[in-house]
């Protein structure tokens, strides 16, 4: 499997997991549905901004995004919340909220006050 299938496939995981249909990831992104698509699908390459900003939103790493085995990573989960009604800038909230707490997780590990 290449990289960019890879990718696609731990997006979309990721995605139904979260409870998001590829209309709200549209939506967050300012992008076409079909394009999300196409990202879960490797039939076009996602630009790293909008890796970044999904890894936000799913409270992962870049690089867990790349892993074939994304559920063997130790993944955080900083809250959940109800899909019905959200729009694109809760979507945006909520990944500014996760983007924070995964720096801080980031953090203590660093500090030595944390467990992987």
């Amino acid at each position: 499997m290449s990289r960019f299938e890879t990718i696609g496939k731990n997006l979309a995981i990721l995605r139904e997991k979260r409870g998001l249909t590829q209309d709200d990831v549209a939506k967050y992104l300012g992008v076409s549905r079909p394009m999300v698509s196409y990202y879960e699908t490797a039939e076009r390459e996602i630009p790293l901004l909008h890796l970044e900003n999904l890894a936000d939103l799913y409270s992962v790493e870049v690089a867990d995004l790349m892993e074939d085995a994304p559920d063997a990573n130790q993944v955080t989960v900083a809250f959940a919340f109800r899909t019905d009604g959200l729009q694109s800038e809760d979507l945006k909230s909520i990944a500014e909220f996760q983007k924070v707490v995964k720096n801080y997780l980031k953090m203590q590990r660093i500090n030595g006050d944390g467990k992987k």
